[in-house]
């Protein structure tokens, strides 16, 4: 059976059962209406965090600028379990990216021990983010359905019989058109149907590789999310909920706070259909719980979770039986913290350290030292100290090629590097193979490029996205200035390398990984490099840079400089 027609039976199957459904409802119509109440439980961006995220990514930012750790999966079960003990009905749902940029004891595995987890929860709907493809649509199937990893096997269990819940994207097709993974699920809570659509952000083919999404197109959020919401409504699920893998971003604030820049995720929730009731967001790692009128005027709410299961998205909804649809007015939405002071819950607990325990002897490697953090946000301008180690790596694994520059995305960055020893107790200023590994987990292949110095500029020009900027991180041969208030395409001043002013008609080597070279992240200039020459994988330099250089030090924030 293929795909496309796996997909079609299961819609299919679907729509009998709401047919039956709905006659039955029909005929009890004359009954009074009283309604159920039934608790959405969402989290978004787990990224195989099983364990407590260390550093400022094991931390959830207080409306009063404190912090408080949060996450690891164990304890965010134990939450997920009070709050479903709160209220009679729930559903457990998440909004993307659970898989992919995973740490080691997830990764290792291709991510079989998430999904475990995952289904241990009780998942019930889980929409497609762009880290879900990173090995590909047929690896994502796997996911889905089961099955060893065709070339490293099972190694995590002696099988893996993929999730126990549905992926969705209603907006993911084949190039021929049809949907390449399931629309919608449907979820019956105290008799009533609630239908659950996903859709992920149509410009998903720039945040991933080409190879992994080829024959896939993404479309039109709202035109997907409207369509299918249309057909659910024919069907008699007027109770409707979005998961949307796609997010804004916020001006600050607690878990609560709504000072959203608004972006994507709130242009699509001020146009989606009004049959849509509640919309969880992910993609952006921000936190925010915000109520958004929709096109018929009556408010919904949108809300995002941060990521690595810091939070839990919790929202309640009052249904009328008679009408099957929400009692907006009763609805009610909020963002809770997944504390580390409460027990952990046992049979996660054991999963995770069956993870930790398998992946041991490789995660627990030595392969250098630190003198003090190297986190990954940083200075103002928007470089920061693990950036620039990683660039000055990527740059040092790459002088073979004639490399003078190199540049990394701050999106491949995925966590700190800390000072202190973990639990696992390497000591203070180790660096594990498992933590340079959670860093950078997407084995990218370094790419040394020629651009003309008007190119380069060109590629730092693109820093500036209608979404926000995306500051690259530069080795230390590079220096420039961007003024604040210079028009976008007109920022950048005083270009040098190695101290030398840029010529916009000369050459220059620039080392970038395979993503960025594919103009991944709207960097399209860096498409037109010529006299491509292969490199190392992102990680191996880094690891060869920290062999070859004991007691790493955070550089000064020096690169770039901010002007008015």
């Amino acid at each position: 059976m293929t795909t496309s027609t796996r997909l079609r039976r299961a819609v299919a199957i679907v729509a009998a059962a709401l047919a039956a459904l709905t006659l039955g409802g029909t005929q009890a119509s004359a009954a009074p209406a009283p309604t159920v109440d039934v608790r959405l439980i969402g989290f978004n961006d787990l990224h195989g965090n099983l364990e407590p995220p260390a550093g400022s990514s094991g931390r959830i930012r207080l409306p009063d600028g404190s912090t408080v750790d949060a996450g690891g999966a164990a304890y965010l079960a134990t939450h997920v379990e009070r709050l479903r003990k709160e209220a009679r009905h729930s559903v457990v749902v998440s909004a993307g990216d659970s898989i992919g940029a995973s740490p080691i004891i997830s990764a290792l595995f291709h991510d079989e021990p998430t999904i475990e987890f995952l289904n241990q929860l009780g998942v019930r709907a889980h929409v497609v983010g762009n880290h879900e493809f990173d090995e590909g649509y047929a690896e994502l199937r796997r996911m889905q359905f089961g099955g060893c990893h065709p070339e490293d096997g099972c190694q995590f269990r002696d099988r893996f019989r993929g999730a126990r819940f549905p992926f969705l994207g209603a907006n993911v097709y084949f190039d021929n058109g049809a949907p390449a993974v399931l629309p919608f699920t449907v979820e019956l809570a105290g008799g009533v149907p609630i239908g659950i659509i996903g859709a992920t952000l149509e410009d998903l083919p720039t945040v991933v590789t080409p190879e992994a999404i080829e024959g896939l197109r993404f479309g039109d959020e709202v035109e997907a999310i409207d369509r299918t919401a249309r057909l659910l409504a024919s069907w008699g699920v007027r109770a409707q909920v979005v998961l949307l893998h796609q997010g804004d971003n916020t001006e600050g604030g607690g878990p609560d706070d709504c000072r959203v820049t608004p972006g994507p995720a709130t242009r699509i929730a001020e146009a989606v259909s009004p049959e849509v009731d509640a919309i969880f967001t992910g993609h952006s790692h921000q936190q925010y719980s915000c109520s958004i009128v929709d096109p018929a005027g009556n408010p919904r709410p949108v809300l995002q979770g941060a990521s690595f299961g810091r939070l839990l998205s919790v929202v309640d909804l009052r249904i009328d039986r008679r009408s099957r649809d929400v009692v907006r007015a009763a609805t009610t939405a909020r963002n809770e913290i997944v504390t580390r002071d409460v027990p952990a819950e046992a049979r996660v607990e054991r999963l995770v350290e069956e993870a930790k325990a398998k992946s041991g002897p490789i995660a627990d490697r030595p392969v250098g030292t630190i003198t003090a953090d190297l986190p990954r946000a940083g200075a103002a301008s928007g470089e920061s100290p693990l950036g620039s180690v990683i660039a000055d790596a990527q740059l040092a694994a790459t002088t073979g090629n004639g490399a003078r520059v190199a540049m990394t995305n701050p999106g491949g960055i995925r966590a700190d590097l800390v000072y202190a020893s973990s639990e696992r107790g390497e000591g203070d200023g180790v660096v594990t193979y498992g933590e340079a590994f959670t860093v950078q987990p997407f084995g990218n292949i370094l790419q040394t490029i020629t651009l003309t110095g008007a190119q380069l500029k060109a590629v730092l020009e693109q820093q500036w996205q209608p979404g926000g900027p995306r500051i690259l991180q530069i080795s230390s041969t590079l220096r420039y200035a961007y003024s604040t208030s210079a028009p976008v395409g007109s920022k950048v001043s005083d270009l040098r390398v190695a101290g030398t002013p840029v010529d916009p008609a000369a050459e220059y080597r620039v080392t970038v990984n395979n993503f960025l070279a594919g103009g991944g992240d709207g960097f399209t200039e860096l498409t037109k490099g010529t006299n491509v020459t292969g490199g190392p994988v992102d990680l191996d330099a880094l690891l060869a840079y920290f062999a070859a250089n004991p007691g790493v030090s955070p550089p000064p924030a020096d690169r770039i400089t901010v002007l008015p």
